[in-house]
């Protein structure tokens, strides 16, 4: 995956998590927008850190191809 993908990726989410926030306001305290936004919220959350290290790789002299998404549990766990 390169970073054009990722930031593809990224656009997408974005994109579907202004739907859910926006045009169905109302509907998104039902169960199914709600786990919907939450999995986009999450999946972004890890297409930004998989750019993040991508950049860093480079930055520093290493292989943006190394950089490996993290588990959900693992970048949620970044604010804590």
């Amino acid at each position: 995956m390169n970073d054009d993908t990722i930031l593809g990726r990224i656009a997408a989410l974005v994109e579907r998590e202004h739907e859910l926030r926006g045009h169905r306001v109302a509907s998104v305290h039902e169960r199914p927008e709600h786990d919907e936004l939450q999995a986009v919220e999450i999946e972004l959350d890890q297409c930004w850190d998989l750019l993040r290290q991508r950049r860093a790789k480079r930055e520093f002299g290493g292989d943006a191809e190394e950089a490996l998404p993290r588990s959900a549990s693992v970048v949620e766990r970044y604010w804590q």
